[in-house]
């Protein structure tokens, strides 16, 4: 079994790449192989060149990334009430229709505010159904994380618990 743990967002120093190194400790405690695919590293211009019928060499990499693993988990902050527009380019840009087909998903999401990006992974919810992805029902939503994430690690013991049984769970998955 082979992970994938995907950041949602091309923001620099984003929380979201915080909580990703988090859950890759945590995989690496269980042994687990796993990559973190950080959406921020993707080629320049690659909405307009890869999308559109010229395949962009720099992109094959992300599209072997997510063929690679059986597993991903995707690192979801808030952007406008929803998820980033970046992941949803990225996910237009891989191979259709099978890139997601089948694929184990569990969903993480982030936010400053008060739902942890709980409209955000319904949106993306709908997505992955359409993709025939097969998305884990235990979906966190990490509400007001600037209070509760510091120095590589939850402040809040309730996040690290429900984490780990996220992690548990979705191996089993």
């Amino acid at each position: 079994m082979s992970i994938g743990i995907i950041i949602g967002t091309n923001r620099e120093n984003s929380i979201s790449a915080k909580i990703a190194d988090y859950y890759s400790d945590r995989l690496t405690e269980r042994n687990l192989s796993h990559q973190v695919i950080n959406l921020k590293d993707l080629p320049a211009g690659f909405v307009f060149s890869h999308m559109f019928g010229t395949a962009d060499p720099e992109f094959a990499p992300f599209q072997e990334s997510i063929d690679r693993h059986d597993k991903l988990i995707f690192i979801i902050p808030e952007y406008n009430g929803s998820f980033p527009g970046v992941l949803k380019a990225f996910v237009d840009a891989l191979r259709h229709p099978d890139s997601f087909s089948r694929k184990k998903i569990a969903l993480v999401g982030v936010s400053s505010g008060a739902y942890g990006n709980s409209v955000g992974l319904s949106h993306f919810s709908d997505v992955l159904a359409y993709l025939n992805a097969d998305i884990l029902g235990l979906r966190l939503k990490l509400a007001n994380i600037l209070a509760h994430f510091s120095n590589g690690a939850f402040t809040f013991e309730v996040y690290a618990r429900f984490v780990e049984k996220q992690i548990d769970t979705f191996v089993e998955f």
